[in-house]
């Protein structure tokens, strides 16, 4: 009599799979190892010892890499060991597979030590760049390494490891079927995609199931120091993310000739020109400005990012259906930017630009996405009297933007899914009103003699609009459905977001009343986009029609007892919020970036700032001040000049030459230096 199968372990194809992603994972960490003590330049003694938990934490990461890569490669044999019959066949599958994933992840591993010896840069896509010059590569490469015994070693290691598959096999496969149960099979399997599902994913804690963010590249650069990043890279997964980000960097040749207008526009020298030089920059250095203001603290800054809240669906900017009592009354109160605008469209992009100062206008994806660009120089790092801190009630883990925000910023304190008290609501995490909560607690506990820059990042007016059932008296309101289509909102649900946003943010300004910090604090408020929007009247048609209501967003600076109210016409972007706060602070700084204070003088005359207004491979560039928008595409063509407060959509350029002249250049100028400048703008080591 057959037994039957009891023990999970005691299945044949069980006990392979999980004896051969731990052989594969062990393989990793051996070379992890290998890789710490003979290539990595970092040391836990001496005089330039790295910080030991820093060390280990990151090599932590890197083994969750390694362990996902073993998955990975088993799930072939996985697939293949679960079809039925034709099992001689599927045996050498099975065996093919093996051989040339174990080729060609030696050889990957071979090549990541190469490289790293060579360029300090663990192996990843821009590898394909050498082949460019394949022969001088070649060339290089035979010239510089034992070639022959490295390619022995290759095909001896990769032989050894697939030897050692064999045996597996052997003790594994090569046994009569047992009989078993069907709850049994159905629990093994579970239990098995469960597992397998936790290794790749990365972690198995802080998981938030309804968007469950996987360990990403970002992960192994929070301690900022790219050497020690290096230890928690995994060359094969690594290429695999650079892969995905595409080469669209900058054409130099546009640059220098609106080199001129760009310098003038950011009052500088421009650069020097020589074919041979390093990356054009536009720096400047900018003294403590009059416009400071007095006491003998620095104030603390507050920065509140107001997720999809565009001007349209505010009452500050001519809504009739009072979305936003709360923000219109700060508004009143404090400093209006009327007409402020983000770069580009979308969150990532507009966490890069806050932080940065330079528009994101990679055509592709976010530039925090991109691990080529990091860390990047921030006017915020000249704050050295504040401490530093960013709150989100989800992961910043999405799009990678905590890489950007912990490599950039020095010493910042990331607040994130995990450390709330509060449940997730929803795929972003916790309410906007429970992280308005949990980071007034936050501050009211910062030192009394330091203060804090604070960036919140919010969530809720945003699909799927979850209302929380603690929402402190909230109550949702209906608009009509004849009336829906001409509100600015696509729904109710939609309505309801915007105005659950502003009552959080306006429960927030009790609690800091009452936390003792308001009076002392500049909180800046503003939108990261429009979201999606119905019909609007009450704006102009150019407004809708030109894009520009998916870039203009509320700007609020707000510090009524450091702050008289007064409003700002002229043009502002996101990216100018930084250098002003910098002139209100008395901060002598560097800045490397496009942003400038809005309280200086504008050398090109009414104060234009750069947009992009379609994204892509092929964008639609623009330039707006606070009557014109010039827009054409990347290349120069199809260049129109644009009134915004105008109901006829008529280009206008002949009419007014010079204005089309000057904002032509500038927009060429503008765009083709923010893409320089995500390159030119990235820090060294820290």
């Amino acid at each position: 009599m057959t037994n039957t199968i009891k023990s999970p372990l005691a299945y044949p194809r069980l006990r392979y799979l999980l004896a051969g992603t731990g052989i594969f994972f062990v393989v990793f960490a051996l070379l992890r190892a290998g890789f710490y003590l003979w290539a990595s330049e970092v040391s836990l003694r001496g005089t330039e010892a790295a910080d030991a938990a820093t060390v280990f934490e990151t090599l932590g990461i890197g083994l969750r890499f390694d362990l996902r890569l073993a998955i990975l490669l088993m799930l072939p044999p996985a697939l293949l060991l679960v079809l039925p019959g034709w099992k001689s066949l599927r045996i050498h599958a099975l065996r093919v597979w093996l051989a040339l994933a174990i080729l060609l992840v030696a050889l990957v591993y071979i090549v990541d030590f190469g490289h790293y010896a060579y360029l300090g840069w663990r192996v990843n896509a821009t590898l394909a760049r050498f082949l460019g010059d394949a022969q001088i590569s070649a060339d290089m490469v035979w010239q510089s390494y034992p070639v022959v015994w490295i390619t022995l070693l290759w095909w001896l290691a990769s032989a050894a490891l697939f030897a050692l598959f064999i045996r597996l096999e052997r003790w594994t496969l090569n046994h009569p079927a047992r009989p078993a149960g069907k709850a049994a099979i159905v629990g093994v399997v579970a239990l098995t995609v469960v597992c397998g599902f936790l290794g790749i994913l990365g972690r198995v804690t802080n998981i938030n199931l309804a968007n469950p963010v996987p360990l990403r590249w970002s992960d192994a650069f929070f301690s900022g120091n790219t050497r020690i990043s290096m230890l928690g890279l995994n060359p094969v997964i690594f290429i695999w993310n650079t892969s995905r980000t595409a080469d669209d960097r900058y054409d130099l040749a546009t640059l220098r000739e609106y080199a001129g207008n760009v310098a003038a526009y950011l009052g500088v020298e421009p650069p020097v020109a020589a074919p041979d030089a390093d990356l054009p920059r536009f720096d400047r250095d900018v003294p403590v400005q009059p416009h400071r203001l007095p006491g003998p603290r620095a104030p603390n800054v507050v920065f509140i990012m107001l997720e999809s809240l565009g001007g349209s669906v505010t009452g500050m900017h001519g809504n009739p259906y009072n979305p936003t009592p709360n923000l219109d009354a700060l508004a009143r109160e404090g400093w209006f930017l009327r007409n402020f605008y983000v770069p580009v469209t979308g969150t990532a992009k507009t966490v890069w630009a806050s932080v940065t100062g330079i528009p994101d206008v990679s055509r592709t994806e976010s530039a925090t996405r991109n691990p080529f660009l990091l860390p990047q120089h921030t006017v915020l790092n000249a704050f050295t009297a504040h401490s530093k801190h960013y709150a989100i009630g989800g992961s910043a883990g999405w799009a990678n933007m905590s890489a950007l925000i912990r490599s950039s910023i020095d010493g910042v304190q990331l607040h994130e899914e995990g450390e709330w008290k509060s449940s997730n609501i929803d795929v972003w995490g916790i309410s906007d009103l429970a992280l308005f909560r949990e980071t007034d607690a936050l501050l009211r506990a910062q030192p009394k003699d330091k203060p804090f820059f604070i960036i919140i990042q919010t969530a809720d007016n945003h699909p799927p609009f979850t209302i929380p059932a603690d929402n402190d008296g909230f109550e949702k309101k209906e608009l009509p459905a004849e009336e829906l289509p001409n509100s600015g909102f696509r729904s109710n649900d939609q309505y309801n977001a915007v105005r659950l946003l502003d009552h959080s943010v306006g429960r927030f300004m009790e609690m800091a009343k009452a936390g003792g910090y308001y009076d002392n604090t500049i909180f800046v408020f503003y939108g990261d986009h429009n979201g999606r929007i119905s019909h609007i009247p009450f704006k102009s048609r150019a407004y809708e029609e030109l894009n520009l209501e998916s870039l203009h967003v509320p700007g609020i600076i707000h510090a009524p007892k450091l702050i008289p109210p007064r409003v700002t016409e002229a043009a502002t972007s996101l990216i100018d919020l930084l250098p002003t706060m910098a002139g209100l602070l008395g901060v002598e700084y560097r800045n490397t970036t496009l942003g400038r204070d809005i309280q200086l003088p504008a050398p090109e005359g009414e104060r234009a700032v750069p947009l992009v207004l379609r994204e892509g491979a092929f964008p639609l560039l623009g330039v707006v001040t606070r009557r014109h928008l010039l827009q054409m595409n990347a290349d120069g063509s199809q260049p129109a000049l644009y009134e915004v407060d105008s109901d006829k959509v008529e280009n206008i350029a002949n009419s007014h030459p010079e204005e089309f002249t000057r904002l032509s250049a500038l927009a060429r100028g503008l765009h083709e230096t923010a893409r320089v400048m995500l390159y030119s703008n990235k820090t060294g080591e820290k």
